[in-house]
């Protein structure tokens, strides 16, 4: 009777009822030891150390650490910007956390077109861009606040070209034409290249025709200023007056006679 009940299936099935609470007792009772239950840590704020210091620090504690890039103008280089999970996490050891850190060299991005924008428009496109507002001037002008040129080091620079992220560009606006009035100056029977260096200096905007459309111009800035308007004195021999900002018509000839250049 003994050796049937052993080969019976309630038999076995009561072994593997034991088998089974054995297990189930033993797992749970190693639950705690198998999931570090009890056992998480704070994650420390690295935000704003260098990579390497952040680095170290994170992996003395345990976690692992995965690292992104991005750039940021005013932040140094390789210093982080961010990180998942955020500071003060509670996270278990062994954890990844990801830091996402600034470009040591910046990304370069193409020069946006801010000529007769707004201030204000050109400045958010700067920074957009991640771009940096230098220096600003002022010069005389009809559009009133709107840029008139971008610089980049001094010199112009044309929408489009290359340049680094964080790099300063400059802007000059134009502030309306002003109230300020001032004779005239004479550039008739000057060439076009002196002509336009002394209008320059009285912010005047030159137009340029040629005085008569069968005649041949080879040379633009070495032809000679025939006639101006407006002209430096008025038909009762007073001197006329404008602003700054104004354009004035130069008309040319290349290789004008002494009678081809108005006399006043």
């Amino acid at each position: 009777m003994k050796g049937t009940f052993k080969n019976s299936f309630w038999f076995h099935f009561a072994i593997v009822v034991a088998l089974c609470t054995v297990l189930y007792i033993s797992f749970f009772a190693t639950l705690h030891w198998i999931t570090k239950h009890g056992e998480e840590i704070k994650i420390p704020d690295v935000r704003g150390t260098q990579m390497d210091a952040a680095v170290a620090a994170l992996k003395a504690m345990h976690f692992e650490v995965s690292i992104d890039s991005t750039y940021e103008t005013d932040v140094k280089p390789l210093s982080v910007l961010k990180q998942v999970p955020d500071t003060g996490s509670l996270v278990k050891q062994g954890r990844t956390v990801f830091l996402t850190v600034n470009m040591m060299t910046p990304p370069k991005v193409p020069m946006p077109n801010l000529v007769n924008l707004s201030f204000r428009s050109a400045e958010m496109l700067l920074k957009n861009n991640k771009l940096i507002l230098g220096d600003t001037s002022y010069k005389p002008d009809i559009a009133l606040g709107a840029i008139l040129e971008q610089r980049y080091k001094g010199m112009p620079i044309k929408a489009g070209d290359l340049i680094a992220q964080g790099s300063k560009i400059s802007l000059v606006i134009g502030d309306g034409l002003g109230n300020t009035q001032f004779t005239v100056p004479d550039v008739t029977g000057q060439t076009v290249d002196l002509a336009m260096t002394i209008l320059a200096q009285y912010s005047l905007q030159p137009i340029i025709v040629v005085n008569d459309q069968m005649s041949e111009i080879s040379d633009t800035m070495s032809a000679t200023v025939v006639d101006q308007d407006p002209r430096a004195t008025n038909d009762a021999g007073a001197a006329n007056q404008i602003k700054a900002g104004d354009i004035m018509t130069l008309k040319i000839i290349q290789n004008p006679s002494q009678q081809e250049i108005h006399k006043k």
